[in-house]
């Protein structure tokens, strides 16, 4: 493995010889991209890919005021490209929902474009590469050159690391961004859900999404404990709103329950053409619903 090179202030590059990956870090934001190209193509993209990366932890930070504000018509139009695009994917919620619900999927969404932009400059890159993508903590960007696919597993437990779903994604298919959320994740949730995988033309739009059907996952029962988000995570900005911590063993009743009632949502994701499928599980139970249902398969 190669020597792990700093660049500014805490910002981490690592080149992955193995499987010749790409790792970058900075602060909260973990990203793992590939580009499947020669090797001279993708040390290229790779170089651009860094230094866009280096930028963005500051570009959110500036405007982190904004985009921890509760969506609304009457907020101002943040600045940054990437909180442009956070803005716009949540843009027409009728939920509470802030901008940051967007920002990993957006973030991918915004590195795979570094990439894609570089190799567009270059004669005959394109016709090059047979795929490429940026995955930030399990939200996924992608692009697919044509004969390609793209393909990943779903775990529903990080607790329990076993393969449960397996998504296949050709290039015919108008999917271009996999995000997951549920109680159980990194980001907080004010549902049950164990997972909620979405399929979406983006990764920031399959974040909100994600976000949103995973909330509604949801029952009222007995041992399901819930705190104030700012006790969780003190700097979250869903403030006092009560966040998932602990979910009991469920009758069978209860778990499909919560379950149909995320599905709703999901559905409702599907006939405003916002998303193209959504996966959704807990506790043993799973739901699928969408577009593409020959794309995923139950393990």
């Amino acid at each position: 493995m190669k020597k792990l090179t700093k660049g500014n202030a805490g910002i981490l590059s690592q080149l992955l010889p193995q499987d010749n990956r790409l790792y970058l870090h900075h602060g909260p934001i973990d990203i793992i991209a590939h580009v499947e190209a020669s090797e001279e193509i993708r040390l290229q993209l790779y170089s651009c890919a860094k230094n866009r990366f280096s930028t963005i932890l500051d570009e959110l930070v500036a405007e982190l005021d904004l985009l921890r504000l509760p969506w609304s018509i009457n907020n101002p139009v943040p600045q940054g490209s990437i909180a442009q695009k956070m803005l716009a994917a949540v843009s027409d919620s009728q939920v509470f929902i802030t901008p940051m619900a967007a920002v990993a999927g957006s973030v991918a969404d915004e590195v795979l474009n570094t990439l894609l932009f570089e190799a567009k400059k270059q004669d005959s890159f394109l016709k090059h590469i047979q795929k490429m993508y940026v995955n930030n903590g399990g939200d996924i960007a992608f692009w697919l050159n044509q004969g390609s696919s793209y393909s990943l597993g779903v775990v529903d437990n990080a607790e329990i690391p076993e393969l449960n779903t397996k998504v296949c994604l050709p290039y015919e298919s108008p999917v271009r961004g996999i995000a997951t959320s549920g109680w159980r994740g990194r980001s907080l949730s004010l549902g049950i859900a164990d997972a909620v995988t979405v399929l979406a033309g983006s990764a920031s739009i399959a974040d909100v999404a994600a976000t949103l059907i995973a909330n509604d996952v949801n029952i009222k029962y007995q041992g399901i404990e819930k705190r104030p988000a700012s006790e969780v995570k003190d700097d979250s900005d869903l403030g006092r709103i009560p966040v998932t911590v602990h979910v009991p063993p469920l009758p069978e009743e209860q778990t499909s329950k919560a379950l149909h009632q995320g599905l709703r949502t999901a559905r409702k994701f599907i006939k405003a053409g916002k998303i193209e499928a959504a996966y959704l599980s807990l506790q043993q139970q799973r739901l699928v619903i969408g577009n593409n249902l020959n794309e995923i398969s139950n393990e």
